[in-house]
């Protein structure tokens, strides 16, 4: 059996020894970029190799032109997966201390490539403490394997897709704050506000209070309203940076809502033309 989007942590325990299994550490602070790698090898799940947002999981910033974090080439990031030792037949799971948010954008970027067989560790590393599983603080290291790309176009929405979304009534899911989202403050970014047509989905409303994921009855009862008569696989999903707006596919899928796409470069991208338009507010 696969796991395609997430995983309970006494599923995980069961299977920490099969060659055929690999964990992602994905801690990152966007305040303190290091602080997650210095967390890792103070201690992680047992086995786990670590990724960094910046390093791993992104590609060059080009100012003027790209978000802050852009995807990465297929060619470096079939490198890196390589590298780590994923190919068919491995079942992913990657983790984090932030409710997936990190986690979900590796989720993502394997799917995009074409591997399946990736969850998400509900409750992520601080469930992982609390049921008291085993850690450990000594790097992990992995076989290399080749890892064959299978990349699906399908699932990135450009730059112009998202302008025409308000045209063709395309559901503009925006999963930051609330209060990032009206414009009121913008602790990143230079200017303010949300793409014209998008409708606030923070991330952080797929989790119940302890960081868990609701269930999928839950995220179904969240997203069908803003979906509308919209199929799933029209829906374009953006963030920040095109990081957390993983998050929001990841539940999507959860939910039994297949296809919504990813708006990679996100606000940050949008902005860096002055022409396109922002709004400010509710609406």
């Amino acid at each position: 059996m696969a796991y395609t989007t997430i995983i309970p942590p006494d599923e995980l325990l069961t299977h920490l020894r099969d060659a055929d299994w690999i964990v992602i550490d994905c801690r990152f602070s966007l305040d303190r970029t290091e602080r997650g790698r210095e967390d890792y090898l103070t201690s992680h799940i047992p086995g786990a190799i670590y990724a960094h947002l910046d390093e791993d999981l992104s590609g060059p910033i080009v100012p003027g032109r790209t978000g802050r974090h852009p995807l990465p080439a297929v060619e470096v990031l079939t490198d890196t997966f390589s590298r780590w030792g994923i190919t068919d037949g491995v079942q992913v799971v990657a983790y984090d201390d932030a409710g997936g948010s990190i986690a979900a954008r590796l989720w993502w970027l394997l799917r995009w490539l074409g591997h399946n067989a990736v969850a998400v560790l509900d409750g992520g590393w601080p469930a992982w403490r609390r049921a008291g599983y085993p850690e450990e603080d000594c790097p992990a290291q992995k076989y290399p394997r080749t890892f064959i790309p299978r990349p699906r176009p399908e699932l990135i929405a450009t730059v112009d897709d998202v302008a025409q979304a308000p045209v063709w009534r395309t559901p503009l899911l925006d999963a930051r704050a609330p209060e990032r989202y009206r414009g009121e403050i913008e602790p990143i970014d230079p200017v303010a506000g949300h793409i014209p047509g998008a409708v606030c989905a923070a991330f952080n409303e797929n989790l119940n209070a302890d960081g868990i994921f609701r269930s999928p009855e839950e995220l179904r009862a969240r997203f069908m309203p803003i979906l509308g008569h919209a199929p799933p696989s029209q829906a374009i999903v953006y963030c920040g940076s095109g990081v957390t707006a993983a998050h929001n596919l990841l539940a999507l899928e959860h939910a039994g809502l297949h296809g919504a796409r990813l708006y990679p470069g996100s606000w940050s991208e949008w902005i860096t033309d002055p022409s396109r338009p922002v709004k400010t507010g509710n609406g």
